[in-house]
This record gives C-alpha cells, sequence and structure tokens, in this order.
C-alpha cells in the first residue's frame, strides 16, 4: 500500500488517503475518466489515456490487465453491473456498451455517432455543448451515465449535448424520455450521473444546477436534495444506503443519506475535476480526480478507518 499522505472525513466517515495507490503499466498514460469496483474488489479504470483504455487493478492498486484498445472515442463512465459485467459509456460514440470483465461485448444501446436534435451543433464535442441545449431531444446526445433496474429497465443521463433522461426496456427499446432545459424542478443543466436506489427511485446529478433530483421511474419529480452540491458528477450508493458523491466543479467529496441530508465532507478547489467514485467490500473508496500540482486525473485511494 502507498503511504498515506492525508486523513479525511470525520466520524464514521474517516479515510486515509493513498495518492499513488494505482501502479499502472510502464508507458501508460493515465488520464482516468472513471472507477468502478467489481464482487471480487478488483478496480476498473476507464482511461482516456492514448493506450489501455480499461485499465484493471487489484485492492493494492498492482496492475492486473488492460483491454479495449481502438474502441472509444471519449471515454466516460464504467460502472459494475448487477450480473457481474461492465457498462461502459462513450460520450462522443454516443453508446453504452456491456462488457465482460475481459473484455467481450455483449450488447450495445445507440447508433454510433448519432446525435439527436437539441440545438446543439453536431460538430460540437466541447464539454460546454450543454449550454446550447435549446429543446429536449430523443437519445442520444454526448450521453454521460447509465443504469439498469432489477426489472432490467435501463436508465440513461443524456447530458453535454441533450437535457433529458430517457427509458428503455430490458430488450432496449426507446420507452420514453424527459427533461428539457433550464434550472427549474424537473428540467436539467447537464444530467452527468444516474444511481438507482434501494427503493426504485433515480438520483439524477443535475450537474451544473448544482443539485441532485429523485425521479420515479415514470419521470415523476419526487424530490430535489436540500444540500446545495457544487457541480454534483457521479453518484455511487452502498450496501448501507450511504450515498457518495463526487463534486466536479468543487473538488469535494460529500457523504449523504438518501434524502440528501450531508453526514461527512472533504475535499478542496485545487483538486479540480472529480469524475469517479466507487466503494469495494471493505467500505474503501475509490476517487477520480486531478491534483493541484497539475497531474492529470488518477485514481486516489481512500482507505477507511475503523
Amino acid at each position: 500500500m502507498s503511504a498515506v499522505n492525508s486523513v479525511v472525513g470525520s466520524g464514521r466517515h474517516t479515510y486515509e488517503v493513498h495518492e499513488d495507490w494505482a501502479h499502472p503499466p510502464e508507458g501508460c498514460e493515465m488520464m482516468a475518466a472513471s472507477v468502478t469496483v467489481d464482487a471480487q474488489d478488483r478496480v476498473y479504470c476507464f482511461n482516456r489515456g492514448k493506450a489501455h483504455p480499461v485499465i484493471v487493478f487489484d485492492r493494492h492498486g498492482n496492475y492486473l490487465s488492460s483491454w479495449g484498445t481502438g474502441l472509444f472515442a471519449f471515454p466516460h463512465t464504467i460502472r459494475a453491473s448487477r450480473d457481474g459485467n461492465l457498462w461502459l459509456v462513450d460520450r462522443d460514440h454516443a453508446q453504452m456498451m456491456l462488457f465482460t470483465t475481459t473484455g467481450e461485448l455483449l450488447r450495445t444501446i445507440g447508433t454510433r455517432g448519432f446525435r439527436s436534435d437539441t440545438g446543439v451543433a453536431p460538430d460540437d464535442f466541447r464539454s460546454e455543448a450543454y449550454q446550447n441545449v435549446t429543446h429536449g431531444g430523443g437519445p442520444f446526445n454526448l450521453p454521460t451515465d447509465i443504469d439498469v433496474a432489477p426489472s432490467g429497465e435501463m436508465f440513461v443521463t443524456d447530458g453535454y449535448g441533450n437535457a433529458r433522461v430517457h427509458k428503455f426496456s430490458a430488450d432496449g427499446s426507446h420507452l420514453l424520455s424527459w427533461g428539457e432545459p433550464g434550472s427549474a424542478p424537473g428540467q436539467f443543466k447537464l444530467p452527468h450521473a444516474v444511481w438507482i436506489d434501494r427503493q426504485g427511485r433515480l438520483l439524477i446529478a443535475d450537474r451544473e444546477n448544482n443539485r441532485v433530483q429523485v425521479f420515479d421511474q415514470n419521470g415523476k419529480l419526487l424530490h430535489v436534495w436540500p444540500t446545495q452540491l457544487i457541480g454534483p458528477a457521479v453518484i455511487y450508493v452502498d450496501a448501507n444506503d450511504i450515498v457518495y458523491i463526487v463534486e466536479h466543479n468543487s473538488g469535494r467529496v460529500s457523504v449523504l443519506t438518501l434524502e440528501g441530508e450531508r453526514l461527512a465532507q472533504w475535499g478542496d478547489p485545487a483538486f479540480r475535476s472529480c469524475h469517479g467514485i466507487w466503494g469495494d467490500s471493505r467500505g474503501d473508496l475509490y476517487v477520480v480526480r486531478a491534483g493541484s500540482w497539475g497531474r492529470r486525473r488518477r485514481i486516489v485511494k481512500h482507505v477507511r478507518r475503523s
């Protein structure tokens, strides 16, 4: 295990920070976009470097394998699925792809390169493209995340070039969409992440509106969390229904209840561009963030104190 650089958090949510936990293969350009952990506590990095798009580590940060070269245009999200596979979201290819943990493609949602009509120019791939969305469109325009309900129904946040959440049946048929650009309840300004909680509710990280909105699975708005978050980017909920959110625009991690009440928080604006978080079976966290000294995004491990 790498050296402890600091201790963060408070109370039951206190962690030792290991900045240089990951040991990628020699010559690998580490530009982490997202992180997830499987049931065996293997850690998967979705990487924007020129090689090794998906890098697999053990819990100690040792390199195990990599795969996916040539498959992706703009890695955005990776997440372990309930069936033991991996969902990967390629923002610029506008596709959600389900892989085995060794890189075998099982299914794809979305047509490569297609962009729906939302008012955003078809050649605009900027992170700021969401500012030019004039109306909600169909699937997809630079999508951001996917989660799958126990029923098999799928929910996709479509954020950088759209302002919607899309619902699909288990067989991949488009069922419905909701959302329009704006800041009123039920509207979105870069819906960046989705998590289906134990109650079946959808927690949506409405990133540039600095909030989490909670919906039922038919798009009915149930709740807007009372706690302000500065650019919530990714949501992870553990087995004890504790919610962990990385705040892209503040460099912070917030720990909350399922009703949005903050339990702990740490971070600093210097640790900008937080873009991923996931936990393992021991309660340790893996956070994707950059560093104040100009380092690119990487995975920083947070070891939970008893």
